[in-house]
């Protein structure tokens, strides 16, 4: 699976609020994002325009592991 290019943090943000998460708080450039569960997810995410592919994929396999969907559903909406 080829993960899509040029995606902002600001696209990624809007499809974790989408799901869910609740952006808590920033301080620079990340920002603090938290599921209120189950099961409580906290996750950072980089204010990055474009995210590197290997950010990108991270966060999604770590939101995905935590809500129970995979990395291609996730790449749907962005």
């Amino acid at each position: 699976m080829k993960l899509p290019r040029g995606v902002s943090a600001d696209r990624l943000i809007a499809v974790l609020k989408g799901l869910g998460y609740l952006v808590v708080r920033q301080k620079g450039s990340h920002c603090r994002l938290k599921h209120p569960g189950p099961p409580i997810h906290s996750v950072t995410v980089p204010m990055h325009n474009p995210f590197k592919t290997g950010t990108l994929h991270g966060l999604l396999v770590e939101v995905g592991e935590r809500r129970g969907t995979t990395v291609e559903t996730l790449t749907q909406d962005l």
